[in-house]
């Protein structure tokens, strides 16, 4: 009988112990925004390939480990931003994202610092050995990425463009590495910088009390609903006007075209949307406008393999 106990005992504890390690585990993957990390690294290979790079052969591309090094440090460093800004965020995170906080919580504060420092110093490793100016563009990500957590993500404004600009910051970088400096390669970086500043907004929207409480100073709290719901729709138009400028006068063909049209229908129901100002709306139009930055990744895949056929 006492064996019996014993070996149910046992095997109890070890399912208790996996499911702990899991937990560990997943708790690691989104403390680190993982995910986010995956999405970026498939949209820098897309757009590296197929808007960057206007001469490469996919061979050539292929064994460019440059490149792949390049983006590996990219995807290290964001990994360890993520650490460091939900450090920072922790007790804001606990009110706005209470499971992920419960299941972060698996793991010790440390262990997220350590993984921090140990990614910090792999990212910065790889780069040295890429070369000097690699090294130096990453120790700048780097420091703002630590910068924009500990401080800039609660001064008025510059929180938003901050955030947007370091996620662009390895987009810039590999348009610099290829020296593309079109029309069409500016303007759509304009359009992606402007939705993904609408997204940062309407994300503090959705959090506006919260981050009242905890001293983040944003558009919402400073300029009120109604006149965020404005600087947004303004932001929207532009957007509009961006998209149209592509169409017109830049060639744009394929897939992208087809984007880039649907895009204008796509701003006009997120400004009919943001015209209620109901919690469901504002939600609505957040995820729409993700959704559109994910569906413009795959636009840039298809048009990218339609046009190298």
């Amino acid at each position: 009988m006492n064996s019996e106990k014993e070996t149910f005992q046992s095997k109890n504890y070890i399912s208790k112990s996996i499911f702990y390690r899991f937990s560990q585990f997943v708790g690691f993957l989104i403390g680190a925004r993982f995910f986010v990390a995956v999405l970026l690294t498939f949209a820098l290979y897309v757009s590296t390939f197929f808007l960057f790079n206007q001469d490469e052969t996919f061979r050539k591309f292929v064994f460019d480990f440059k490149v792949h090094g390049i983006i590996f440090c990219t995807v290290i460093t964001i990994l360890a931003g993520g650490i460091i800004n939900q450090f920072y965020d922790l007790e804001k995170d606990h009110v706005v994202k209470p499971f992920r906080t419960r299941i972060q919580s698996f793991i010790k504060q440390k262990y997220f610092l350590y993984a921090y420092l140990a990614l910090t110093v792999i990212s910065l490793g790889v780069a040295w050995m890429i070369s000097h100016k690699v090294f130096a563009f990453f120790l700048v990500y780097q420091f703002f990425m630590w910068f924009y957590s500990h401080k800039l993500s609660r001064i008025l404004i510059i929180n938003n463009l901050t955030f947007v600009s370091l996620t662009l910051y390895p987009f810039f970088g590999m348009m610099v590495y290829y020296e593309t400096f079109s029309r069409k390669v500016v303007l759509m970086a304009i359009f992606l910088f402007l939705i993904l500043l609408c997204i940062d907004i309407v994300k503090d929207m959705l959090t506006k009390s919260v981050d009242k409480a905890f001293g983040y100073i944003t558009i919402p709290n400073y300029f009120k609903t109604r006149n965020t719901q404005i600087i947004i729709i303004f932001l929207l138009v532009i957007t509009m006007a961006v998209s149209m400028k592509l169409i017109a006068k830049t060639g744009i063909s394929g897939f992208m075209a087809y984007y880039f049209t649907g895009g204008l229908f796509v701003m006009i129901l997120c400004i009919y949307l943001l015209l209620n100002s109901s919690r469901r709306s504002k939600f609505f139009t957040l995820n729409i406008l993700r959704f559109w930055v994910f569906v413009g990744i795959i636009a840039m895949l298809l048009n990218g393999i339609e046009s190298k056929l």
